[in-house]
């Protein structure tokens, strides 16, 4: 069976996706005034077997690749979010590699950092799975599980067909950001909580022009990084998405300082 996008196991609970789609802070801008500047200090943890695994060069063209979808280089919008390589760390451990699902615990004593601190461990995972992430809202309950894995072959140049050009790691993060994917709640409303991404019944497989599964609600966004759509067919956030995640790490990501002043 051929490897997809088609199944994340940290899907979130019932409860949380309520409380995602719900804005995290009152709204003071719209879609067209989100461009805050924000800058992701970034860890990357490469997991090998000894054999097989990510290079230190497809992780930084990895960082490259997420630097160029998130300043719309692609397509769409610039969310004004860009990424900071900090670290690397190298482990060979052919358990961890093979199966970072379950050892996901252990894999997680090495991160580094708070909230607003990205780890992203890079691995292999099965034929079904790409990548997995966890949301922001659980990070106050279990921070050492906060985190992106993707599989290594998914990065730049990698050996996944239709799955090569480092955009897993572009939809996974967007995950840690608080984004759903474009076909939450298939047609019913909320969908996923972004006025500007029309509802979608089902995930495209592939790359399936002119797609358009919920009547009245226009083309499919097959093109969104929070589709399933294969990589050549991914290119784009939305303005909605990008504030969205601006507001999100201002509510869950964002170290505050508290400031005090002399009188």
């Amino acid at each position: 069976m051929a490897p997809g996008r088609g199944f994340e196991p940290h899907a979130p609970p019932p409860a949380e996706v309520a409380e995602m789609l719900a804005d995290p802070r009152p709204r003071r801008s719209s879609p067209r005034e989100h461009r805050i500047p924000i800058t992701v200090p970034t860890w990357v943890h490469i997991i090998t077997d000894g054999l097989l695994g990510a290079s230190d060069t497809a992780v930084r063209d990895q960082i490259a690749t997420l630097n160029a979808a998130y300043s719309g280089h692609f397509g769409g919008v610039d969310t004004g979010i860009r990424f900071r390589l900090d670290g690397l760390t190298h482990t060979t451990n052919a358990l961890w590699f093979r199966d970072p699902l379950t050892n996901e615990r252990a894999i997680k004593r090495m991160r580094k950092g708070g909230p607003e601190t990205l780890n992203l461990y890079v691995a292999q995972l099965g034929q079904l799975v790409l990548g997995y992430s966890t949301y922001p809202v659980w990070y106050k309950a279990e921070p050492m599980l906060d985190g992106v894995v993707i599989d290594w072959r998914s990065l730049p140049g990698g050996s996944l067909r239709s799955f090569d050009r480092g955009f897993t790691g572009v939809h996974e993060i967007g995950h840690w950001f608080g984004l759903l994917h474009t076909f939450e709640n298939g047609c019913a409303s909320p969908g996923d909580g972004i006025a500007d991404t029309s509802p979608e019944a089902v995930a495209t497989d592939g790359c399936v022009i002119d797609k358009d599964t919920c009547e009245g609600g226009g083309p499919d966004p097959i093109h969104n990084f929070m589709d399933y759509s294969d990589d050549r067919c991914m290119s784009e956030f939305t303005a909605g998405q990008a504030l969205r995640m601006q507001e999100t790490w201002s509510a869950y990501r964002r170290v505050k300082t508290d400031i005090t002043l002399d009188r």
